[in-house]
């Protein structure tokens, strides 16, 4: 049996929600201390258990609210599940929001030095790679400008960019590959083939059936936050569509 690199046993992530309407975040602490607020749970995900392989590209499907963004952040650590586990083995670089972890007011050029500290890369490090990271976000003419002024495509050009430079272990996507033309997905599905051949394991959500198709060995299909079925790419797919 191939080497497991994520292991999700019955997770379930239950929310809190309020049940009625507040104007403004002080009549929220307001009722909050007088203990006047109401709340509705609401299972985001319920009883999910699945594995994925080390060097498997591994897809989730399903429609908007059914869960996949709120797993694939309990997969990175983010989140903390409600009920159960998922254990990660190996590096994890995730790319689960566009923008996420940039300083809006800092420019292309220092958003990249300051993600490669979060990350733990050294500033020489960085310097090594900074050209191969601008070169593949196609972001030349932009790089010294303020991410604030980035539309979120150039945003998550430049993210998926900093993620895979450095080839990690465990790599998640998260609709990134549906921004930017034609040209630009060509150019992440490469080079998420260029990780695969690396044994990278990569975890892919995507409303693109047609991606999920062309880069998935195994799929995960979610629906109100539960698993209908977990299995070969064109099996998942057909009955996804059908459903």
């Amino acid at each position: 049996m191939a080497e497991r690199t994520v292991i999700v046993k019955n997770v379930t992530m239950e929310f809190n929600m309020v049940s009625e309407k507040v104007d403004s975040l002080k009549e929220y602490f307001i009722r909050m201390f007088k203990r006047q607020l109401n709340f509705t749970s609401f299972k985001a995900l319920e009883d999910v258990s699945f594995d994925v392989h080390k060097g498997e590209i591994f897809g989730i499907v399903g429609l908007n609210g059914s869960g996949k963004s709120t797993l694939l952040k309990i997969i990175s650590g983010i989140l903390k599940p409600t009920k159960g586990s998922a254990e990660v083995v190996g590096t994890l670089s995730p790319l689960i929001e566009l923008g996420a972890g940039f300083d809006p007011e800092l420019t292309g050029r220092e958003n990249i030095y300051l993600n490669g500290s979060v990350l733990g890369y050294s500033r020489r490090f960085m310097d090594s790679i900074f050209d191969d990271i601008v070169e593949f976000s196609e972001l030349e003419n932009f790089i010294d400008m303020q991410i604030k002024n980035y539309s979120s495509g150039m945003q998550a050009r430049l993210g998926f960019s900093i993620a895979t430079v450095v080839k990690p272990q465990i790599l998640i996507c998260d609709e990134v590959l549906a921004v930017g033309d034609f040209k630009f997905q060509k150019k992440c599905e490469c080079r998420i083939q260029e990780l695969m051949s690396g044994n990278t394991t990569v975890i892919i959500v995507s409303h693109s059936i047609k991606q999920i198709r062309e880069l998935c060995d195994r799929v995960l299909w979610l629906k109100d936050g539960k698993v209908v079925m977990v299995g070969e790419t064109e099996e998942v797919c057909d009955m996804y569509i059908a459903g």
